[in-house]
């Protein structure tokens, strides 16, 4: 019997879910290794034999992207499987046109091989690009579903930076499973407001154990994507959230379009503080290509703790890490707020910054006036707090969804911003979730 052998490019995420439920019993395959990028230090690890299943007894080795033609020629592979999210279409065909010049078959996985099917009703909230606004969409479904008297959870996309085996399945019900976990900046920012609203989270990194889990405790399952990814399982009702700040990549990133494509629901989101010509053109895109989506358009209100205290200040403004890097803005909340509120100067924060953090200036150089929150280990989240101290900053606003006090201790006073989704006009969210569900 011919057997392939497989390369599953990802970022510790949607590379380890497509082997979970594709490849880890299939005879026909044998995963070879797995390539990893945008996630720091996971190459060099090993996916763990107790979670690679019967067919792979010493696990399977987890390699930096930079060698992958290099692994292709040393393990002869037949075929190269591209799973990681929110990079352009044209960054996905310079991927394959590299594995094809190397000899092996390039391959995007679809849905239906992937989806799990849940037997309670699922809603899934993805978006077009990371930073669109999934999670305060998330926030607002799930309270809609409170306020109807159901029981809810919400499963997130995997950040499994941890020991692979102790993150198989976790469940989020309080601060301490935070710090029993040792979360990262970034899993925080997604499981903390959560937790405030009383919700429980899961996430970790077998997706079936995860959803028979969560399904013990509630009446709805809200699946809360990860970067512009399409959902894990299969959806009763499948929300996206586009980005008017971003018109035009709602349809020239991957795998945003087809969230797009796929949607029941479009939610045109941030239109508060866009240009109007950017929401046309949104609009447009997505009647374009998914005439049958209903279209709701929200605002992104943003507050500010102790507001007066911001204006003529030298700010430092702290935002979402993920959303300025391989999101790609280079500015969110919270530079909104502190120019709304009148700062005196937007601290560059560049020449203050150490370590990691310096190197995350250098790779993302469209950043200037504002931190991205890096904090994906204990070690860089010293060297954040260590930057923002170092800074000449009278205040700090932190447009992270978290209050970053918990974790450092900041030498000078902040403020915290928030912002939710609020739809425009008469809600409609709430009459489509019931009336399909």
């Amino acid at each position: 019997m011919t057997v392939d052998r497989v390369i599953i490019m990802g970022a510790a995420g949607r590379d380890f879910h497509n082997f979970n439920t594709y490849f880890r019993d299939n005879p026909d395959y044998r995963v070879v290794a797995f390539t990893a990028t945008q996630i720091p230090d996971i190459e060099g690890r090993v996916y763990p034999p107790g979670l690679a299943g019967n067919l792979y007894p010493e696990g399977i080795p987890i390699y930096a992207e930079e060698e992958l033609p290099e692994l292709i020629k040393k393990y002869n592979v037949d075929q190269v499987v591209f799973a990681y999210s929110d990079v352009a279409h044209e960054y996905v065909m310079h991927k394959a046109s590299l594995v094809n010049a190397c000899g092996a078959d390039f391959r995007l996985m679809g849905p239906d091989r992937t989806m799990i099917k849940s037997n309670r009703r699922v809603v899934a909230v993805t978006a077009v690009r990371t930073g669109s606004g999934k999670s305060q969409t998330t926030r607002y479904v799930a309270k809609l579903f409170q306020d109807a008297g159901k029981k809810v959870a919400v499963i997130r996309h995997p950040m499994p930076y941890g020991n692979l085996e102790e993150q198989t399945a976790m469940r989020f019900a309080t601060y301490d499973d935070l710090d029993r976990f040792q979360c990262t900046i970034e899993e925080r920012e997604e499981f903390e407001p959560h937790i405030d609203n009383g919700i429980v989270v899961y996430a970790g990194v077998d997706y079936e154990v995860i959803l028979r889990q969560a399904e013990e405790e509630a009446d709805i399952i809200i699946w809360d994507g990860g970067n512009n990814d399409i959902p894990f399982y299969a959806s009763d009702i499948h929300i996206v959230v586009v980005d008017p700040h971003r018109a035009g990549h709602e349809t020239s990133y991957h795998p945003g379009e087809t969230n797009l494509r796929m949607a029941d629901i479009a939610i045109i989101n941030k239109v508060d503080s866009a240009d109007a010509a950017d929401v046309e053109a949104v609009k447009e895109a997505i009647s374009k290509n998914n005439p049958e989506a209903a279209i709701i358009m929200a605002n992104s209100p943003i507050t500010v703790e102790q507001p007066d205290t911001v204006k003529g200040k030298r700010v430092l403004v702290v935002e979402d890490g993920p959303t300025l890097t391989h999101g790609g803005m280079a500015y969110g909340a919270g530079v909104i707020a502190a120019e709304k509120l009148g700062a005196g100067e937007l601290i560059d924060p560049r020449p203050y910054a150490v370590g990691s953090i310096k190197g995350t200036f250098a790779k993302y150089n469209h950043l200037s006036k504002l931190l991205p929150a890096m904090g994906y280990g204990k070690t860089q989240i010293e060297e954040l707090e260590q930057t923002i101290n170092n800074s000449p900053a009278e205040i700090v606003v932190i447009g992270t969804p978290i209050d970053l006090r918990r974790i450092m201790t900041l030498k000078k006073p902040a403020v915290r911003v928030g912002y939710d989704l609020e739809e425009i006009g008469n809600p409609r969210l709430k009459e489509i979730l019931l009336k399909i569900l």
